[in-house]
């Protein structure tokens, strides 16, 4: 649910910056005002593009608010001992699992650093909403970063040492009888 939630999270920051870009979206009345009889300045035009990508946007924030929960769950059940932390610094470790658990450590971070501006942009003071906005903006680059490591790690796992292990993501681990 949390992959979800993220893959959903990054489809509303895409469409933000692509389709429902503000900009594009303002070009796209003002092309159609000019055949009527119709005015709008830009920045009136520009409000009315936010108005039409405001649904898309509140999305994010519930999904957001969701992943909050999500979040909330994992780290209390990693604190409880009945989810496996991902300790970077056991002994014990190769340096291809120390590397793994060190992606997933800094990653967990930048998400509670995502999840904290978030809600203090959306419930938090006035005041702070313009500072947090820049720093949150910055989850688009982990995430994508995130996803590309994760997704070659698998790559390199099926094709080396963990054969199948694709098929085992997708349908789950085979069951021995």
């Amino acid at each position: 649910m949390i992959a979800i939630s993220f893959l959903l999270l990054l489809l509303t920051i895409l469409l933000r910056m692509t389709w429902l870009n503000k900009s594009g979206i303002a070009a796209i009345i003002q092309e159609y005002l000019s055949g009527t009889d119709q005015v709008l300045s830009q920045q009136q035009m520009i409000a009315l593009a936010k108005k039409i990508r405001e649904p898309m946007w509140n999305w994010h924030i519930y999904i957001g608010f969701l992943l909050v929960g999500l979040f909330t769950i994992r780290l209390i059940l990693a604190a409880s001992g009945k989810m496996k932390f991902q300790n970077p610094l056991t002994v014990k470790l190769t340096a291809k699992e120390k590397f793994q658990k060190w992606t997933y450590l800094i990653f967990y971070t930048c998400v509670i650093i995502s999840l904290v501006t978030g809600i203090l942009m959306e419930a938090g003071p006035g005041e702070l909403k313009k500072s947090m906005e820049g720093i949150h903006a910055f989850g688009i680059y982990y995430l994508t970063a995130y996803i590309g490591i994760h997704i070659a790690g698998i790559l390199i796992a099926e094709f080396t040492s963990q054969k199948g292990i694709i098929s085992e993501i997708i349908s789950g681990p085979e069951i021995e009888e």
